[in-house]
């Protein structure tokens, strides 16, 4: 019997690595060894991580590089804010670079990234800390079911 292939709706366990170019690891299953499960399409996976999926069985595994445009895309300038100083805990080392979780109205977790700091003004970008860079990712298939017709 030939095993199951990833298709959209199909139920998947997996291991999976995400790194940056210089292969610093962005997240990774593997260091809980919690295994990630999902089902194609259901949002937990962009887009085109999940097309690096498609067809693969379990025992595969399959690295995917994928540039700024095809993985998180880039900085949205309306997505750049001012806030000041004194919204943001006394103790937080706020410098270029560093990423920040915040409460959204929605009360969902967002990431900023400080761009900079002048006087009493901090810079924000909500856009998603990976925008603007490449991406490697990844995956260990390690279960297959096709979705119920």
């Amino acid at each position: 019997m030939n095993s199951p292939k990833i298709q959209p709706g199909s139920r998947v366990s997996l291991h999976f690595r995400l790194m940056l170019e210089d292969s610093t690891v962005v997240d990774s299953s593997y260091d809980n060894d919690e295994p990630l499960s999902l089902v194609v399409g259901d949002g937990t996976l962009i887009e085109s991580l999940e097309a690096t999926l498609m067809g693969l069985a379990p025992g595969a595994k399959q690295s995917a590089q994928l540039a700024p445009e095809n993985a998180y895309g880039f900085t949205d300038e309306s997505n750049i804010h001012t806030m000041k100083r004194s919204e943001f805990d006394a103790s937080l080392k706020l410098e270029p670079g560093v990423v920040i979780g915040f409460d959204a109205p929605s009360g969902e977790q967002v990431s900023g990234t400080i761009v900079d700091v002048v006087e009493q003004d901090v810079r924000v970008d909500f856009s998603h800390p990976l925008a603007n860079r490449t991406v490697i990712f990844e995956v260990e298939i390690l279960k297959v079911e096709l979705a119920a017709k």
